[in-house]
């Protein structure tokens, strides 16, 4: 088991000691800075990026949509870093975002962030799961027409393969290497979208860029797809992931998130902003789905699609993972050991059927996207860290930059209740249109 005392330099300063506040089963700073920016440059270039053009561009067009997407990532970073700096508050590092807020608040916020983190976690998990099983689906239909193997049973199959790497991967920093794959599969769909998309975009006649639907579903979609915006920079588990990076780690996490908000948007614009240039309102919120090219060149693509999804939900499964290792796994000895194999296939493996069974019955990406950013990424990464920020560090802020903080908490608050709103009728509307475990 971790050390619960692994002790780091405040700072990067000689002989300050801080201790992680709880013990884990995982490890902990043992990750240069570089290693974490590429696991949260894996989650903004997941599979996800083939949706944005979609979900984010066509609800919100040319202005609003590029505006909402530079702006979204400016604030997404300063509120990210405003939870890095507080992760050794209190003479403790706080390796866990519930024992952040637990430390901060109590424990009751403690229980109540673990549920807005787990929420977030899950619907971020049930939407990989879907997209691995619509890149199963876009490679059936290149190359039959029978309609047999329908959406559901692709995800099931997307849901068994995440289970089986799950199995395999003992925790976040033993992903090394595959991080490394998963940034090739990155660029593999991303270009290949890429340039599919601009060679659609030079052939194809003149498109429409305006908003459909009638007037009250554009306020809903507009309301939903700035949800999608947050949803596109933001893991809901950042202290999780700074517990992995070696001291100093307020520094080294500074490091990271520049990293991941100059260098690792650049892939997720690129590819957004083309796929709605190619095909205007018309763009799917698969982009795969709208490209014409040869059929081993979207194959290709969507197989990348899929693997990089894999792995990227084994980041985001992580802190469940994490919680069940440490209070219910021997979490000693070799990690692949009988005992260690056997914990992690039944319970990591009853995790994520339930993802499954869910990604199944509800298969619609662009909502899921929406719901998640509205009823946990908001909270979790905007008003949440505002507020906690303003209450660890109160005496030491002007009257002015409480006002801002304040604006903040209440701002985003409001955003929340409107997007979850938004996101939850749109669930309805498709659930309608399309019925459960539809084949879409």
């Amino acid at each position: 088991m971790a050390e619960a005392t692994a002790t780091e330099d405040v700072g990067g300063e000689k002989g300050s000691r801080i201790e992680a506040a709880d013990e884990t089963a995982h490890q902990i700073s043992h990750d240069p800075w570089y290693q974490v920016g590429f696991v949260l440059t894996t989650g903004i270039n997941s599979a996800y990026v083939l949706g944005y053009s979609g979900s984010v561009m066509v609800p919100l067009g040319w202005v609003a949509g590029v505006v909402g997407l530079v702006l979204a990532a400016a604030i997404s970073l300063y509120a990210n870093t405003l939870v890095s700096h507080l992760h050794e508050i209190g003479g403790k590092r706080h390796i866990r975002y519930r024992d952040l807020a637990g430390h901060i608040y109590g424990r009751k916020m403690y229980a109540l962030t673990w549920g807005l983190q787990y929420v977030n976690l899950f619907m971020i998990n049930t939407g990989y799961i879907i997209l691995a099983g619509q890149a199963l689906k876009a490679i059936y239909v290149l190359y039959r027409d029978d309609d047999a193997l329908k959406l559901p049973y692709c995800i099931a199959i997307a849901g068994l393969v995440c289970a089986l790497f799950a199995f395999g991967i003992p925790h976040l920093s033993a992903l090394r290497l595959w991080l490394g794959f998963s940034t090739f599969f990155s660029l593999v769909y991303i270009i290949i979208a890429f340039v599919l998309s601009l060679k659609d975009g030079v052939n194809q006649p003149p498109r429409g860029y305006n908003i459909p639907g009638p007037h009250t579903s554009k306020i809903f979609s507009t309301i939903g797809a700035v949800a999608s915006l947050v949803f596109a920079y933001n893991t809901g588990m950042l202290p999780e992931i700074q517990a992995t990076v070696k001291p100093p780690v307020i520094r080294n996490m500074d490091k990271a998130l520049w990293f991941q908000f100059t260098v690792g948007v650049l892939p997720l614009y690129a590819v957004t902003f083309v796929g709605y240039w190619a095909y205007g309102s018309s763009t799917s919120t698969y982009l795969l789905n709208s490209v014409n090219g040869p059929v081993w060149v979207k194959t290709m693509a969507n197989a990348a699609a899929f693997l990089q999804t894999v792995i990227a939900l084994h980041i985001f499964a992580s802190p469940m993972y994490e919680y069940l290792d440490t209070q219910y796994g021997r979490g000693k000895g070799n990690a692949f050991s009988f005992h260690n194999v056997s914990f992690r296939v039944l319970v990591r493996g009853g995790y994520l059927t339930v993802n499954t069974f869910v990604a199944a019955l509800l298969p619609f990406l662009g909502d899921f996207m929406s719901l998640t950013g509205a009823l946990s990424t908001f909270p979790l990464t905007f008003v949440l860290a505002n507020h906690m920020y303003l209450k660890a560090k109160k005496n030491k802020l002007s009257a002015t930059q409480k006002t801002w903080h304040w604006l903040n908490v209440v701002g985003f608050s409001c955003l929340a209740i409107a997007a979850a709103i938004a996101a939850i009728r749109l669930i309805v509307v498709d659930s309608r249109t399309y019925h459960l475990f539809a084949d879409l």
